[in-house]
């Protein structure tokens, strides 16, 4: 099985294969369940963006503030290059469980299969939590932390719903795309719909 939580299988993965690459889902499949949390003026940081065009399509519909990190320098670098004549679209090497930017400091967290990758890994309980503390910590209060994943709710909850992040959690569905469009983590994954999980900070009164 493929080591995703390992950060050499991304830079091996992304020196042998710098196509464009998308898991779960692209921006028009989440598009609809997303609007509704996430406004073009909010300053929105990426998690493992890889090499995904999720963060171009939202970009190209008005999200001009949108920092992208991943654990792979071989990505970060192709990306800036991709990328630098697109202002407020930045693209940062950084390991997701030490975040390099200040409490408080970005109205959304989208994460499209990170949470799943380290989930993948070794240690990935306590990684997870680390991941998830310091998406705490940058959240502006009312923020909101976005996590699409193939994971049931019974897996993920746990974990979202510690006492100390303090989140309210709302559980979303989307479609499947057809297979080809975009690929998944697991090979025992018989849903045929990803899960969003919305995780407001704090009980967040703003919608």
């Amino acid at each position: 099985m493929a080591q995703y939580g390992k950060s050499e299988y991304w830079e091996e993965r992304y020196t042998r294969d710098p196509e464009p690459f998308d898991w779960y889902q692209r921006w028009a499949g989440l598009k609809d369940t997303l609007v509704g949390y996430m406004q073009p003026t909010h300053c929105v940081l990426m998690l493992g963006s890889g090499n995904s065009r999720l963060s171009e399509e939202m970009y190209e519909e008005g999200f001009h503030n949108i920092t992208n990190i991943d654990i792979s320098q071989v990505v970060t670098k192709a990306m800036q290059e991709k990328y630098r004549d697109k202002p407020g679209m930045t693209y940062v090497q950084m390991d997701a469980r030490s975040i390099e930017v200040p409490d408080n400091n970005f109205n959304v967290v989208l994460d499209k299969a990170s949470l799943d990758s380290i989930l993948c890994g070794e240690g990935s309980t306590h990684n997870a939590q680390k991941v998830l503390s310091e998406v705490s910590r940058v959240l502006m209060p009312n923020g909101v932390y976005i996590a699409i994943s193939h994971g049931q709710p019974s897996y993920r909850l746990t974990y979202l719903q510690r006492p100390e992040f303090g989140w309210n959690v709302q559980v979303k569905t989307v479609q499947k795309p057809m297979m080809g469009m975009t690929a998944s983590l697991s090979a025992d994954d018989k849903d045929n719909v990803h899960y969003v999980y919305i995780c407001t900070k704090g009980e967040g009164t703003e919608k």
